[in-house]
């Protein structure tokens, strides 16, 4: 490619297309930063398991002044980018500091609260899987830990109202676990994911306490409501599970439907309507069928 050819280009591409104003309708100066909002994931991971992904905070001597430390880093880099997440939603360069101040206070008085639930579904993971020799080996090595660690940041995000970081963070657990949970998902404490990859949560799932599901697992909508100009309806449309629920591994559970407490759902189920409490879903047997003359089905 000539000089003269290559500069083209590069104007071409610098001037903001048709397209791309109908995306970012104003302009502005800068958007949320996806490498920013891991950041703040690892600062809130370094506070809630201090001492197992940051070899600095071993000393429990010095423990008070790291977890400080790390607060204080956490509110600056979550103060800017609710304020960021702000404009975006609202294509404006308003000075939004004071609103993102208020959120950012909001989500440190519940960090306590997050640490708690985050314990629990450690807890819930040994419980379940006799493989596991102790609570740090379920830190450690389960993705359902990092999975629940961004889901539980971001659903907090999500209920104060924050726009757009809850889904970047949910994504991002998403990416590096294939365990797929919307933020806007209610989930109960002691919630335990085995294996994990292939689980798809959605947006408006209420799921109780002591809840274990297993890989390949959906909770989904079996259908929209489309308003009139054909975009699909924001309404309640996943599963509601109650508490003490197991689902293995590769069901599928779909519509606003609800699943009663105590309710053992076996593994390749298609459910998409409600069952009472203490229930035993099951698939029919496998028919055994022999073939001769290695021919296969």
């Amino acid at each position: 490619m000539t000089g003269e050819k290559f500069k083209n280009v590069i104007q071409q591409l610098s001037t903001m297309s048709v397209e791309e104003k109908t995306v970012i309708p104003c302009d502005i100066k800068q958007l949320p930063s996806v490498d920013v909002l891991r950041q703040v994931v690892s600062l809130v991971s370094d506070i809630v398991f201090p001492a197992y992904f940051n070899d600095k905070q071993g000393d429990p001597d010095f423990r008070n002044y790291h977890i400080g430390v790390n607060i204080e880093r956490l509110s600056i880099l979550l103060k800017e980018q609710i304020a960021l997440a702000l404009r975006f939603e609202r294509n404006c360069d308003d000075d939004l500091r004071d609103t993102a101040n208020k959120m950012m206070t909001d989500f440190m008085e519940a960090l306590p609260e997050l640490k708690r639930l985050l314990y629990t579904d450690v807890q819930a993971i040994f419980d379940n899987d006799p493989a596991v020799k102790n609570y740090s080996e379920v830190i450690f090595c389960y993705p359902v830990v990092k999975t629940m660690l961004h889901y539980r940041v971001a659903h907090q995000l999500h209920i104060m109202g924050v726009p757009i970081l809850p889904r970047i963070l949910t994504e991002q657990a998403h990416s590096a676990t294939g365990i797929d949970i919307h933020p806007g998902a209610q989930i109960g404490e002691y919630f335990a994911i085995d294996h994990g990859t292939g689980v798809v949560i959605g947006e408006t799932c209420i799921i109780g306490d002591h809840v274990t599901i297993y890989q390949g697992v959906t909770l989904g909508a079996k259908n929209f409501q489309i308003d009139d100009n054909g975009r699909p309806v924001n309404v309640p449309r996943h599963p509601i599970i109650g508490n003490h629920v197991t689902i293995y591994a590769n069901s599928t559970i779909l519509g606003r439907i609800t699943i009663g407490e105590n309710t053992v759902i076996g593994g390749n189920i298609w459910l998409t309507h409600s069952v009472p409490a203490g229930s035993r879903i099951l698939q029919s047997k496998a028919v055994d069928v022999s073939f001769s003359g290695g021919l296969g089905i």
